[in-house]
C-alpha cells in the first residue's frame, strides 16, 4: 500500500464501475487492503431465519473497495493524541518549576 488512507479522508475512484466517482472513506480493512466508501459499494445481503434474527430479510452492506484503486483527494483533519512522553515532560516541568 503506497497510500496512508485514513478514515474520513476524501478519496477519488480512479478504476472500476465507479471510476470517476469521489467519497469520503468510512472504514477501511487494512489486512484485505480494502476500503468502504460513503455511497459507494453498497449491497443488499439476504439475511435468513435465525435465533439472533428471527425476522430474517434485507442488510444493506458495504463491499470494499481495493486501496490501489483509490487516490486521495482531500486529506481529513486528524488530531494527534496526546503522547506519554509529553505528559511526563511536563510533569518534570511543573515539578523543577516550584
Amino acid at each position: 500500500m503506497a497510500q496512508n488512507l485514513k478514515v474520513n479522508d476524501k478519496v477519488l475512484v480512479i478504476a472500476g464501475s465507479n471510476k470517476g466517482k469521489e467519497a469520503k472513506i468510512v472504514a477501511i480493512d487494512r489486512a484485505a487492503g480494502k476500503a468502504c466508501l460513503e455511497g459507494i459499494g453498497m449491497v443488499e445481503r439476504h439475511m435468513k431465519k435465525s435465533y439472533l434474527n428471527p425476522a430474517g430479510g434485507k442488510k444493506t452492506v458495504h463491499l470494499g473497495i481495493d486501496l490501489s484503486n483509490l487516490k486521495l483527494v482531500e486529506a481529513a483533519k486528524h488530531e494527534k493524541s496526546s503522547n506519554k512522553k509529553d505528559d511526563k515532560s511536563k510533569k518534570k516541568q511543573k515539578k523543577g518549576a516550584k
